[in-house]
């Protein structure tokens, strides 16, 4: 059951009060190596027998010349083909579409909001807000766009008739309340069937107890009266989403925690199934399918935990997430979720860095099989790209997003000509 509250109020509800709603006893804090800058992270490095001087991956603040892009690298199963759609779009990420036809993506380290005009033929992008510290989210309702950085919330009325003088934006950031910490802070959000809003919110550490209340969860508003639901319990940090088109199930992917080794814990991708809104999916104490944290050890950590829908690899950032509806491509696909996975950081052989297919089964799990694939030098250990997130354009073809590159890339379907005599 989930809890109704105002998001003009923090909960006050203690780490204690989270784990003692799966019967488990609180550890005392640990002392911390003096050398962890964060007072709040658990990581033991030593443990994870990890390289120490592995680090996250910059991204090029730079336009990639169309000519660079790895275009002639991606494969992609029989009958499919790839074009880039539009570029020159340092850090893109997320990506949405007004009602008039006009395209939005969102960054994260940029901190910039492009614009793309689909003329047909060619696309034509501009950058139409800049110096936000990492808005990622992008929602649009009623004809507005919201963006969701990490320390404000700002909507722009009838954006797509304003493309060329942006108006000042209403503030929000009072009514969404939400923290600003800007680990794992940037956001993904979507409008759900309900009409309300959907906003996760990571934990400001790699591995901690939190206040469950504040982070670590997924968040439902109404934009009536900005009152909200926590509909998820125990998410790292999800940055990707989608209901599932029969089902009407939410399903999302979950970081798992780095310096615990480079093959896993694994990502996830979850589904919250019905009558379980406000249920519990591990994080600190469980994680995957059944894993218990080597940091914070509790008694039964997996107990009255819902486990992963399926693994999605060890470190592979699966990030953005769409349910295929469309009819361009073969029917194995209808309702099958595409998921973008970033590519590992924290891992001495490089994994990801490219598009998968999750199939959901009967059982409320999922298969997970590859799709564009590519962009990942096996033998060099080098990637080419960074997929970020999917999106379904309207004709069925469906767009990756390319962070590193800065380009947008339209797969498209069209069934292979038959074999004289077969």
């Amino acid at each position: 059951m989930s809890v109704k509250l105002s998001c003009s109020k923090r909960l006050a509800v203690a780490v204690f009060a989270a784990s003692a709603a799966f019967g488990m006893a609180v550890p005392a804090q640990a002392q911390r190596p003096p050398s962890q800058a964060n007072p709040l992270d658990r990581s033991d490095m030593g443990r994870s027998k990890q390289d120490p001087n592995l680090k996250g991956i910059p991204v090029p603040p730079t336009v990639t010349a169309v000519e660079k892009l790895p275009l002639d690298k991606i494969k992609l199963p029989r009958g499919f083909s790839a074009e880039v759609w539009a570029h020159s779009m340092p850090g893109a990420r997320t990506m949405i579409q007004g009602p008039k036809g006009t395209y939005f993506v969102g960054t994260r380290t940029i901190g910039r909001v492009y614009a793309i005009i689909d003329k047909g033929a060619s696309r034509e992008n501009k950058t139409i807000i800049q110096g936000l510290t990492q808005p990622n989210g992008l929602l649009i309702l009623d004809g507005a766009l919201y963006v969701f950085a990490i320390n404000k919330v700002l909507r722009y009325d009838n954006i797509e008739d304003r493309i060329d003088a942006v108006p000042q934006p209403v503030d929000l950031t009072d009514k969404f309340n939400l923290p600003a910490d800007v680990q794992h802070g940037w956001k993904y959000v979507k409008a759900g069937p309900d009409g309300k809003i959907y906003v996760p919110v990571g934990v400001p550490c790699n591995i901690c107890e939190i206040n469950p209340g504040t982070h670590g969860h997924l968040r439902r508003y109404d934009p009536k009266d900005w009152s909200y639901e926590i509909v998820a319990r125990g998410i790292r940090n999800s940055v990707g989403f989608d209901w599932h088109p029969v089902t009407k199930e939410l399903w999302f992917t979950d970081n798992g925690r780095d310096w615990a080794g480079d093959n896993g814990p694994e990502d996830e991708l979850n589904r919250i199934p019905k009558g379980k809104e406000g249920a519990h999916f591990g994080y600190p104490y469980c994680h995957a399918q059944g894993i218990p944290d080597n940091e914070i050890k509790v008694p039964n950590a997996c107990t009255n935990v819902i486990t992963s829908a399926a693994l999605m690899g060890p470190h592979s950032a699966a990030l953005g997430m769409t349910f295929y509806t469309g009819s361009m491509f073969p029917p194995a696909y209808k309702n099958a979720a595409f998921i973008a996975r970033h590519g590992s950081w924290n891992r001495s052989k490089r994994f990801g860095y490219d598009v998968v297919v999750a199939r959901p089964r009967g059982d409320g799990k999922a298969t997970v099989e590859p799709f564009l694939t590519g962009w990942l030098d096996d033998i060099g250990n080098k990637f080419l790209a960074r997929p970020s997130d999917v999106f379904q354009l309207k004709d069925g073809a469906i767009l990756v997003s390319d962070e590193f590159g800065g380009a947008l890339y339209r797969i498209s379907y069209k069934a292979p000509e038959k074999t004289a005599g077969r």
